[in-house]
């Protein structure tokens, strides 16, 4: 049997921060445990909560480090020590404000590049020589730290269950092809924007539509606006939003929510 794939996801304990930016990494293991329907499996354990099992052909532990992210290594490091896995079978998932919201980038090693959660995790094991799924949350209008730490705009999180749904395949991708394979896939993706929104100006790059021509021919009738419960359109009856990557259920909004946004 094959070594299982870890996939840690960072971010910080607690309600307070559990829909900020910072917790992106937590959000795309989420998402991961939904679709191999593990959610609310985990065991805690060594700093961390950890739930194993199958997702499709593969076998993979999801990691939520417990620590706040400044301490993120020493749940990482024991979680190594406890698996005896190779550092090559482990992926780090984080959030970067260097990227645009709405890019992925992978890298299969490299510096902590400023992100306390990576430098952490270097720190503790005395290498770099790590893959990362960078998502991008966006530059900073204001300090770094307040950036990361606030919750998405609600644009951003009209476009997010697609974000995080391609964050998901990223990792299934490189979960067989590995980081080179991955990053060859996906460091190029671009988040489509949503149906008539503006194209310049806004934190999304404005990608055509899944399923818009990209081509332009004379003559060509303009791409369709997709309707409820189609590729790219809102929310249809069933409650779900069909994306390029995927279909996602949209859960209820409380008034709570709001008010914590």
């Amino acid at each position: 049997m094959s070594d299982p794939r870890l996939i840690v996801g960072l971010g910080n304990p607690g309600s307070k921060y559990a829909e900020t930016r910072h917790n992106v990494g937590w959000m795309v293991l989420d998402r991961l445990a939904d679709r191999a329907g593990l959610g609310g499996r985990g065991k805690e354990r060594d700093a961390a909560i950890a739930i194993r099992g199958r997702l499709g052909d593969l076998e993979i532990v999801l990691v939520k480090p417990l620590t706040f992210m400044n301490d993120s290594g020493i749940a990482v490091r024991k979680l190594l020590a406890r698996e005896h896995v190779p550092l090559e079978q482990m992926l780090v998932v984080v959030d970067d404000f260097a990227l645009p919201f709405g890019r992925l980038r992978i890298r299969p090693d490299g510096t902590h590049g400023g992100h306390n959660g990576l430098r952490s995790i270097v720190t503790e094991l005395g290498t770099q020589r790590f893959a990362r799924l960078r998502v991008g949350i966006g530059e900073p209008r204001r300090d770094a730290i307040d950036h990361v730490l606030s919750r998405f705009s609600d644009r951003e999180r009209q476009l997010l269950p697609e974000l995080l749904d391609a964050a998901a395949d990223a990792v299934q991708t490189w979960a067989r092809e590995g980081a080179t394979g991955a990053a060859n896939r996906w460091n190029g993706w671009v988040l489509p924007a949503l149906p008539g929104a503006s194209a310049g100006g806004d934190a999304a790059p404005g990608a055509a539509l899944p399923g818009a021509s990209a081509g332009g021919d004379e003559g060509e009738r303009p791409a369709r606006t997709p309707g409820p419960g189609e590729a790219g359109g809102p929310v249809g009856p069933d409650g779900i939003r069909r994306t390029g990557t995927g279909w996602r259920r949209i859960l209820a909004r409380t008034a709570d929510d709001d008010r914590r946004a």
